[in-house]
């Protein structure tokens, strides 16, 4: 594999891995753009994105302009002379220009099977939709949302107890070693576009934090695709005694109960079909627990009602 001549635009920590991929794969990365640096953290400081703090600790130029419209910012994009652009979670639009600059185009390493789950959420949503499988695609970026023509798919299985969490960690060490073998199919003529198929559209908008709540009228398996397609942020949640507490981890399991209602010792809870299970709890401050860690400090008897 000869190396090539790279811009990566990414901001999370998702997209971290696969920048430290393209560096050990010996690809010349000459630029890295990124979000620029928010305030974060009790002082409300700017702290620069994940990947502006992975790249300048390994001597990459970084730069992070608020947008890319400008004549000025397309024309120093166009004087890299790139290869290619990997785009993982960047967060900015690309004008035309900037898609059409590098010799092999940009290209995005998108956490869905595509078309399904195109958009902000798709880990959440596909753990959240009861998904059995998910993965990784890298595609062409194109001017709509997430409808670039496919390359390559890597797939992953979610389990029944899989967190939004640790799906993100499984995609996101997996979006490297796919990204490098995309880059290499490309450029030796050995991975061709394929455009998406029309069946099987979804789309994965942003978690709103009104979807946090739990609806214990909801059938308990719909409930724990929630608990963990939400979890760890922003977290599922209910109230009790006028708290609010998180739950992170919880089984669908058989019972029957009033809806909402502690029914046995294990502090099992009624839901509108079969009944929920909690593993893992949070209060508010505080950090998680086991269930039955978390019930000494919190008793729910048999019997509670949840608010």
């Amino acid at each position: 594999m000869r190396s090539l001549a790279l811009a990566f635009m990414g901001t999370p920590e998702f997209a971290v891995p696969t920048l430290a991929a393209l560096v050990a794969a010996g690809h010349d990365v000459r630029c890295v753009y990124t979000q620029p640096p928010r305030p974060a953290g009790r002082g409300k400081r700017d702290r620069p994105s994940p990947v502006q703090q992975w790249a300048e600790a390994n001597g990459l130029e970084v730069v992070h302009p608020t947008g890319l419209k400008d004549v000025g910012e397309q024309d120093a994009f166009a004087a890299l002379a790139l290869d290619a652009a990997v785009v993982v979670a960047y967060g900015l639009i690309l004008p035309t220009p900037i898609l059409e600059a590098p010799r092999l185009g940009c290209i995005n390493l998108h956490a869905s099977l595509l078309p399904r789950w195109r958009g902000a959420a798709p880990i959440q949503r596909a753990i959240m939709a009861g998904d059995g499988e998910t993965g990784l695609t890298t595609m062409l970026v194109d001017e709509g949302l997430d409808t670039g023509d496919m390359l390559l798919v890597e797939r992953v299985a979610i389990g029944l107890e899989t967190t939004a969490g640790e799906l993100h960690d499984i995609l996101a060490a997996a979006g490297g070693p796919l990204m490098v073998r995309t880059l290499a199919g490309l450029d030796a003529g050995e991975v061709r576009p394929i455009p998406q198929p029309e069946a099987g559209v979804t789309y994965a908008r942003k978690i709103d934090k009104a979807e946090a709540r739990l609806d214990w009228t909801r059938p308990a398996r719909e409930l724990a695709a929630q608990v963990q397609g939400l979890s760890p942020f922003p977290g599922a949640w209910f109230e009790h005694a006028g708290e609010r507490i998180k739950l992170l981890r919880a089984d669908a399991v058989t019972g029957t109960g009033v809806a909402g209602t502690v029914i046995d010792a294990a502090r099992t809870i009624a839901c509108g079909e079969g009944a929920l299970r909690p593993r893992t709890l949070q209060r508010a401050g505080k950090g998680p627990l086991d269930a039955a860690d978390f019930l000494r400090g919190l008793p729910l008897t048999p019997g509670t009602r949840l608010d």
